[in-house]
């Protein structure tokens, strides 16, 4: 499913102008986006969270060359599915 099908599906639903809904889907995003970049965790009871975890500085291997590589420390955002997405999809 593109954000576009997401869209339309919501707009659908609510009865609402696709353009409104993709304002409202677009601010959602937005606001999840600026609250991990914070280093908050965002929850959305009964969907899942969101957050931002660190990753240690590891060494790694070039595929193409073979060679050892350091690859950097980096934080990345991490979601987990609460307990009513994770039965609906079993």
């Amino acid at each position: 499913m593109t954000k576009a099908d997401l869209v339309d599906v919501v707009a659908q639903k609510v009865g609402q102008t696709k353009k409104l809904t993709a304002q409202v889907i677009d601010q959602t995003l937005d606001a999840i986006a600026e609250a991990l970049k914070k280093g908050e965790k965002v929850q959305l009871i009964g969907f899942g969270s969101f957050e931002v975890r660190k990753r240690a500085a590891r060494k790694g291997i070039n595929p193409r060359t073979r060679k050892p590589i350091n690859i950097p420390a980096k934080t990345v955002p991490v979601f987990r599915p609460g307990k009513e997405l994770r039965e609906a999809v079993k």
